[in-house]
């Protein structure tokens, strides 16, 4: 692939941006790693529900419905949890060829916890003159938690810590 052709392949809106009933954010544009889209938060929550730990290189090799039907899939009862967790494992053996890394299942995590501001967002919003009430964290949709707390994992490069925090009306600058 030539240099032009990997310029248009990063500047190309992804798949997700127009795609009805998903929430995807536009801080998700700069997901764009070795000229590949990284995995849309959607479906890194879904997979985080089942379990499953999806490499970006197998990823990449679903084709674009697989994709979109892993991002608009309903995971919300044990069922479609079971019946996502399945349709991953079937996709990773087909097109990787192998099993998928299995995770321990937080039954707790702290996306879904309202009461409180986990003190790592806290911290990092701060960094950036932001500040998380409760009434704030609440307010936000369970996506919305979720990828900002992924965005302050340690080890992630959280470059688009901010750009989150201002999208969710976090911040009013940046």
């Amino acid at each position: 692939m030539s240099d032009a052709e990997k310029t248009i392949k990063q500047n190309t809106p992804s798949a997700f941006k127009t795609l009805e009933g998903i929430e995807y954010f536009e801080f998700e544009e700069d997901f764009v790693e070795a000229n590949v889209r990284c995995i849309p938060m959607i479906v890194r929550f879904k997979l985080d529900l089942a379990g499953i730990k999806l490499q970006l290189g197998e990823w990449v090799k679903f084709n674009v419905n697989d994709k979109i039907a892993l991002a608009t899939m309903n995971c919300g009862t044990e069922g479609e949890i079971r019946l996502y967790k399945d349709q991953l494992v079937k996709l990773i053996s087909q097109y990787a060829g192998t099993k998928p890394t299995v995770l321990e299942i937080d039954q707790h995590p702290a996306w879904t916890d309202k009461t409180k501001v986990p003190a790592e967002l806290a911290r990092e919003a701060k960094k950036f003159g932001g500040e998380v009430s409760v009434a704030l964290w609440n307010s936000l949709t369970d996506l919305q938690r979720f990828a900002l707390l992924k965005l302050v994992k340690p080890g992630h490069e959280n470059k688009n810590f901010p750009k989150a925090l201002k999208e969710f009306g976090l911040l009013n600058k940046i």
